[in-house]
């Protein structure tokens, strides 16, 4: 048998039931009395049953009431519960955050901002998710995603972050004599890091663009940066990182940069999330941390 009835309906017995009294939980419930009576009727009516039993003076459970709340009351506590810690999210800087970021992204910019931000508020949590595929942001149930370039997240807020420059480098030991121009890079020994499979340079002062899409004599393809560079300063080929990542090694003659007038045109690092308005505290704080951390420190 199908039972049609309503958990307002429900909740309104219970006050009842709960205070003794219709005026009670009238009061109570913030209703009118006569709704609250019409509205406990209704419920007797759908479960073809009756749950109390009224007179002038007092207000009594029937047996089949008394089981009826014994097994009710139980379930609006719980949702009481729920919404307590709904409201919680509200207000309080605790709970869990997932996030999704790219790997290099997240190791060698991201990760330090993460490590102040738990500092900071110790009741909060972290569950990151480091990934260079397009995951499904929405099936994964992520909270925060960080992206550099495009991304196909729609209706997601995006906030812009910072701008990343990637340039070509080699090891110190590496033979430049022949390297003019992004075309003299076909043929040359590459070691290829995803997604950066297409190389989109830029010249810094004439702003001339070239393409450049290396297709003979790739060494080796790896999605890890650590991976990229250490291949490269072994003497595999020439690569192709990100700026924040190959300045320093440049600057203390780990590395050498390849064509240093030609680098791409910046790729924007943007962090996506969902609601502007409807979102937990503990988002919020993270979001405003990151933006404050980037505009006093940007790459």
């Amino acid at each position: 048998m199908k039972f049609n009835y309503s958990l307002d309906d429900m909740r309104c017995f219970c006050a009842v039931a709960q205070h003794g009294s219709f005026k009670q939980a009238s009061a109570a419930l913030e209703i009118p009395l006569s709704t609250l009576s019409r509205r406990v009727a209704k419920l007797e009516e759908d479960l073809a049953i009756r749950l109390l039993n009224r007179d002038a003076h007092r207000v009594q459970l029937t047996h089949s009431g008394q089981r009826y709340f014994e097994r009710s009351a139980s379930l609006f506590e719980e949702l009481d519960d729920v919404a307590v810690c709904l409201l919680q999210d509200k207000t309080q800087a605790k709970g869990t955050i997932r996030i999704s970021a790219p790997v290099n992204f997240g190791v060698h910019v991201l990760a330090q901002h993460f490590n102040a931000f738990l500092i900071e508020y110790p009741d909060i949590h972290l569950d990151l998710r480091l990934s260079n595929q397009n995951i499904d942001i929405e099936e994964e149930a992520i909270d925060i995603a960080f992206r550099v370039g495009d991304h196909n997240a729609d209706h997601w807020i995006g906030r812009h972050l910072t701008n990343i420059r990637f340039v070509i480098c080699g090891s110190v030991n590496l033979d430049m004599s022949n390297l003019k121009t992004p075309c003299d890079l076909e043929g040359f020994p590459t070691v290829l890091c995803a997604p950066m499979s297409t190389w989109k340079l830029q010249h810094t002062t004439s702003g001339e663009m070239q393409t450049h899409k290396p297709n003979h004599n790739i060494r080796l393809k790896v999605d890890d940066i650590s991976l990229l560079t250490r291949a490269i300063q072994d003497g595999l080929g020439i690569g192709f990182m990100p700026d924040y990542h190959a300045q320093p090694l440049i600057d203390s003659g780990e590395l050498r940069q390849v064509l240093p007038e030609w680098s791409n045109q910046p790729r924007g690092c943007q962090m996506l999330y969902r609601d502007r308005d409807n979102m937990p505290f503990r988002l919020r704080l993270l979001i405003d941390f990151m933006v404050k951390r980037f505009n006093e420190k940007p790459l």
